[in-house]
């Protein structure tokens, strides 16, 4: 893939993509569109910004203890985590379950059932890339004699009469490079051990056993989508939408002004659904690339992915210390909506010894494409 450098590189790539078949000319006008930075109001952000390819999809952008990605007006601040956009081809559309279980589409809370639904959502959002509605984007488009005959070659020469048609096949032709290999490349170390080319170290294998585990973490009950552990397409979730009781990020809310106390409603801002049983739950993400792509939680509220086990740890065990936030010396804190918590789901297994839980890290470790392997700290 390229990271253009300019706008410029972009329209080269349209330009000559459009003679191509035309699914490859629809990947690579998406391709332009996804770090094309005019499609925000003051003309400063992409959808790289916040889902660079060379950090995993995700933000790098972010202070060392922040958690939510500024707006293009480079002051704004959200209150969710944005999550890596890798593999997001594979979340299934927003669906409920014969069981009651909701599962699936974009967003924490699944409100886009889909990709192409999701790629409208950040040029509207005003404190993301800020665009007034959909016309304004669609004229910034126009602005591109390139990208006007990327269009007009792809959707038809009056794709421009209408307002709504330009702006979805917008989303459209960036969800078809959110497709591409690109954002799926399944080249981990994990995957090079499925295919015979690479050895797990013990400690590694020792994590890899206890993640499939049914006796001692059931991990996978959340984080298995395939049938079988060894599938090479496994995306380590199941996109089932769960509360796991994550405390309030206080240092988040000091920084983006939402008072203290807010609670995030989760899968109840879906339209969707209703009931509060299922206040405060969110989707379950990937945890490929999980190593380099934090921080964790739907508001970013731990920094190391060695904290997330230990949050995880805490409720099997008895133990004061392992009530304790390492990052911050205190108590983990009290779940934002303690009634709808999956209980079946997180109290699971024995507590884990410090052997087990650094296993479990540098299993979740091997998950990390080999692009961003330099990433991963020693």
């Amino acid at each position: 893939m390229i990271k253009f450098s300019s706008f410029a590189a972009a329209l080269i790539v349209i330009c000559t993509g459009v003679a191509a078949e035309p699914q490859t000319a629809l990947r690579d006008l998406g391709e332009a569109l996804f770090f094309d930075e005019n499609l925000s109001l003051d003309r400063g952000q992409s959808c790289a910004s916040c889902h660079d390819p060379e950090y995993g999809f995700a933000d790098p952008r972010r202070s060392a203890d922040g958690a939510f990605s500024l707006g293009d007006d480079g002051v704004s601040l959200g209150d969710r985590n944005a999550p890596s956009a890798a593999y997001a081809a594979f979340v299934p559309s927003f669906h409920q379950t014969k069981e009651g279980v909701w599962v699936g589409g974009m967003f924490w809370d699944g409100r886009a059932s889909g990709l192409e639904e999701q790629a409208g959502g950040p040029p509207l959002n005003p404190i993301e890339m800020g665009m007034p509605d959909r016309q304004s984007v669609v004229q910034r488009l126009q602005e591109s004699p390139a990208y006007v005959d990327a269009f007009q070659t792809l959707f038809g020469p009056d794709i421009f009469d209408q307002t709504d048609a330009a702006f979805e096949s917008m989303t459209q032709a960036i969800a078809s490079f959110e497709r591409s290999e690109v954002f799926a490349p399944f080249d981990s170390k994990y995957d090079r051990f499925l295919r015979g080319e690479a050895e797990l170290s013990r400690q590694e294998e020792l994590g890899r056993l206890l993640f499939f585990s049914q006796q001692f973490t059931n991990c996978n009950l959340c984080h298995q989508l395939k049938s079988s552990p060894i599938d090479p397409a496994e995306t380590f979730s199941n996109y089932e939408h769960h509360n796991i009781g994550v405390p309030e990020n206080l240092a988040g809310h000091s920084q983006n002004g939402v008072a203290l106390g807010t609670v995030d409603e989760g899968l109840l801002n879906n339209p969707l659904v209703t009931g509060l049983v299922q206040r405060g739950k969110f989707k379950t993400p990937t945890l490929r690339n999980v190593a380099v792509t934090g921080p964790y939680m739907h508001n970013g509220v731990f920094q190391e992915l060695r904290t997330v086990v230990l949050f995880y740890n805490r409720y099997n065990s008895l133990s004061e210390a392992r009530q304790i936030n390492p990052e911050t010396g205190q108590p983990f804190g009290s779940p934002d909506v303690p009634h709808s918590l999956s209980v079946k789901e997180l109290t699971h297994g024995p507590a884990l010894d410090d052997q087990r839980i650094d296993a479990l890290v540098a299993f979740l470790t091997t998950l990390t494409d080999q692009r961003y392997e330099h990433l991963l700290k020693p």
